[in-house]
């Protein structure tokens, strides 16, 4: 599974400030709903609820909130970067600066976990991170999130 497939360009954002976790979600709401066409509301409440279950904030200042949603055909997801990071619950409970939502169809399974699984062992490559936090332009971004997809799959 290629990111590319699952991020688009309009769907890479970068946010001065978030103040709280809640406002994260509700960023992530209108990301969606601007990329994807998505309601921003039922969004960052299907966020919240799976939020409730156990926070997915991974660690190493990186959080990966998800969902699965009516009115989705395949998986979609936003990425967000924070220049001012939050506290999210994350497992280490250091706040977050680097955050990848995904969205699955309600009858995604074995999808969602592959696309989870993906982001989630990019994420977690301390070189893919460190280009994220020093690249604060959003095509930038998206570029390296793909491009590390590419390099890691070959």
């Amino acid at each position: 599974m290629d990111l590319s497939t699952i991020l688009k360009p309009e769907a890479v954002r970068v946010i001065t400030a978030a103040s709280s976790k809640k406002r994260l979600l509700q960023e992530f709401g209108d990301l969606a709903e601007s990329a994807y066409g998505l309601p921003a509301q039922p969004v960052v409440e299907a966020l919240q609820e799976r939020e409730n279950l156990g926070p997915t904030g991974v660690g190493h200042g990186v959080a990966l909130p998800h969902a699965r949603f009516d009115g989705l055909d395949r998986v979609v997801g936003a990425f967000i970067l924070l220049e001012k990071p939050v506290d999210f619950n994350s497992v280490d409970r250091q706040p977050i600066d680097v955050a990848f939502a995904l969205f699955a169809p309600e009858a995604a399974g074995v999808e969602h976990l592959k696309a989870l699984a993906r982001v989630s062992r990019q994420l977690r490559e301390p070189a893919i991170c460190a280009k994220l936090r020093a690249n604060p332009d959003p095509a930038k971004l998206f570029m390296i999130l793909t491009e590390a997809d590419k390099v890691q799959a070959a």
